[in-house]
């Protein structure tokens, strides 16, 4: 837990620490906030060079200008800066087309001029279209720029930089939005395949919210007019607004998603969720609309967005406090591009960060976000999967335990079939030959009656313990039961098998039990069964069972082969005169 707070406080005073470097604009850059212009308004139809007859205020707002051209003039001899070296930064809004008028002492007009879906060269990266004044001997007086249908004066940023800041600062934008952009990428790939490979619905709705800034981010930015040129504009402006509704959609979805359904109540969960719907179903007429209205749907949209925030941070606290960990994880990755996106609702950052200004707080913020929430979530199923892992391990170490034997750790009869069935199954069963041997301890009912069970289980051992050295990839060991033993052995037969049972039979007789039996004698009666066929072990041991039967009856301390061919006929028995020839 302290750990994660660490890393949160870290975030959080990285963001400041940016945010307070680079939220005021260098001294040279010179913002023109609206109150410092003076506008007048007329016809879309009306000449750019009626620019010397036109009535302009320098008080109060305009008005009725979304259906014609909107004219703001600024006089830049009261304002510090170089009138010789002058570049006008305009960030994109929605207009139709931007006339920038440059007028100098001497009376001299010089025009620049751009449209959506036509910036030329002029746009630059953070969203900003550049003009730059004509260098003349003759010193610059004042800058007009004409907008024509534009939707909203109160959407206007301009800022007036020197040449080479405005190059500088467009290249410091360039890398701060390229990084952010890569982390993002890389943060939507991760988790769009996290969510597929875990089945995690909150990281499947995180790389959809990551997807979507990145587009976002990437309109904005204008890095797409590399391209696509003719989404320069307004056309970008709007598909920016839907993005960006979309993306608090999916992130409200994925901070609600992450919360297990038995900690928060289901009509805060339905609320929150439906709260965040709404901002993207609010989206579509917010980035339609290209009048007057727009300012007031953008208020109302500032309005939700608080409010969501808000409901966020309610759903992730109330898990918190409930010890869920994803909420946990998602709450401290969040808390950046939350409190990024709050500020800029209630704080007008306007023109900082080279330029970029909410914006490039807000994407920034994100970027971080996602790579937060990545590295703690990958560092969560690192952890989960360290336990699955320990889980696993126990568990298999519990079936293996299931499948011993307790008194001589050799197979169970459960493990001993587990280990037969697949042994079996590898000898190529039209090939190799298989058998399988059953042993039976002589008389053990009597070593129990005269020494007591305490020296019949050291004999068992005893016995265990030999027949375990038998034990390889070919060849199985198991105690089936009180004083039974099995051995099942892949890749021998006929002579060489009934050489290798009687050899069991009389390593096993020649054991020393003396330490807990003194000189009694312990012989083993065996019966085998062997076969070349597909035999299942149900039919090799009801035959190996019948074998060793005949052992006991023919006096024990003996071994019986039994041969089984393909079809599970009955068995030919090995004569006791053969084992005697071989044995000579």
């Amino acid at each position: 837990m302290r750990g994660y707070r660490i890393v949160a406080i870290r975030l959080i005073c990285a963001l400041v620490a940016v945010a307070g470097a680079l939220l005021s604009p260098p001294a040279a850059a010179e913002p023109l906030p609206f109150d410092t212009l003076c506008h007048a308004v007329t016809g879309a139809g009306t000449a750019d060079s009626a620019l010397p007859t036109l009535p302009f205020a320098c008080r109060g707002a305009p008005a009725d200008y979304q259906r014609g051209s909107l004219w703001l003039r600024a006089d830049l001899r009261p304002l510090p800066v170089d009138r010789s070296d002058v570049a006008l930064m305009v960030h994109q809004s929605r207009f139709d087309r931007l006339a920038v008028a440059f007028t100098y002492a001497d009376g001299h007009v010089a025009w620049e001029r751009v449209a959506s879906g036509a910036f030329g060269t002029r746009w630059r990266v953070g969203g900003q279209v550049a003009f730059e004044a004509p260098s003349r001997d003759v010193p610059l007086v004042s800058i007009t720029m004409r907008f024509d249908h534009v939707a909203s004066h109160k959407l206007l940023r301009m800022r007036i930089v020197t040449n080479a800041e405005a190059g500088a600062q467009s290249a410091m934008l360039a890398a701060l939005i390229g990084a952010a952009l890569t982390l993002l990428l890389v943060g939507a790939v991760y988790n769009l395949s996290l969510a597929l490979a875990v089945r995690r619905q909150f990281l499947l709705w995180h790389g959809v919210w990551a997807a979507c800034v990145l587009v976002w981010g990437t309109i904005w930015s204008q890095l797409e007019l590399i391209v696509m040129p003719g989404l320069a504009g307004a056309a970008a402006a709007q598909i920016c607004t839907f993005l960006a509704c979309i993306a608090i959609t999916a992130a409200t979805v994925s901070a609600v998603t992450s919360v297990e359904r038995s900690i928060l109540p289901r009509w805060a969960s339905v609320a929150t969720v439906a709260l965040g719907l709404g901002i993207g179903v609010y989206g579509i007429p917010a980035a339609l609309v290209r009048d007057a209205a727009i300012d007031w749907i953008g208020d109302v949209l500032g309005l939700l967005v608080l409010v969501d925030l808000a409901a966020v941070a309610l759903v992730l606290g109330w898990a918190w406090r409930r010890r869920s960990p994803d909420a946990r994880d998602v709450a401290m990755a969040w808390s950046v591009p939350m409190a990024a996106l709050g500020l800029t609702q209630v704080v007008d950052v306007g023109s900082a960060l080279w330029g970029g200004g909410a914006q490039v707080l807000v994407l920034f913020a994100a970027a971080l976000q996602t790579l937060f929430l990545s590295i703690a979530t990958t560092r969560r199923l690192a952890r989960l999967r360290v336990e699955r892992d320990h889980a696993r391990a126990a568990e298999a170490r519990a079936s293996e335990l299931a499948g011993r034997d307790p008194l001589t750790n050799l197979h169970n009869r459960r493990g001993f079939i587990e280990r037969t069935t697949p042994l079996l199954g590898d000898r190529r069963l039209a090939d190799a030959p298989a058998a399988l041997l059953l042993i039976d301890v002589d008389r053990f009912k009597s070593v129990n009656d005269a020494f007591g069970h305490e020296a019949g289980d050291i004999v068992l051992c005893k016995i265990a313990q030999r027949l375990q050295r038998w034990e390889s990839p070919s060849c199985a060991v198991a105690r089936l039961g009180g004083e039974e033993f099995a051995l099942a052995i892949v890749g021998i037969d006929g002579f060489a098998l009934i050489r290798f049972v009687d050899g069991v039979r009389q390593e096993l007789a020649v054991l020393d039990h003396g330490a807990a039996i003194g000189d009694r004698a312990v012989t083993v009666s065996i019966g085998a069964i062997q076969a070349r066929g597909a035999c299942s072990f149900q039919q090799l041991y009801r035959h190996a069972d019948a074998a060793l039967y005949a052992a006991k009856q023919g006096g024990r301390d003996r071994v019986v082969v039994q041969d089984i061919d393909a079809a599970g006929d009955t068995p030919t028995f090995t004569t006791d005169r053969i084992i005697a020839q071989l044995a000579s």
